[in-house]
């Protein structure tokens, strides 16, 4: 499992982001991916995603999982809204 945790981080630490940092770590049978905004004072939860290992194993590990980094990266930023339309107002 540690080697498949490598091989996620190795890939995160391809993308560098002003806004965004990454991490990877052991979830089980699974390696989760987390999100988080960097800047501090701001109280925003964090973002995280799992990966099967198959899905690291593959041989399209890196464009696949651009592809999900990518997605999470646009559902993390619409979570942060604090108010938008769609929200119930009290």
């Amino acid at each position: 499992m540690n080697e498949l945790v490598e091989k996620v981080q190795k890939e995160l630490e391809r993308y560098e982001h002003p806004l965004f940092a990454f991490s990877a770590q052991p979830a089980g049978e699974r390696i989760e991916v987390e999100i988080w905004f960097k800047s501090s004072g701001t109280d925003v939860h964090r973002y995280r995603f799992q990966l099967l290992p198959r899905e690291v194993e593959s041989p399209q590990f890196p464009w696949n999982f651009q592809r999900q980094l990518y997605d999470c990266l646009h559902d993390y930023v619409i979570e942060m809204f604090s108010k938008n339309p769609q929200m119930k107002e009290y």
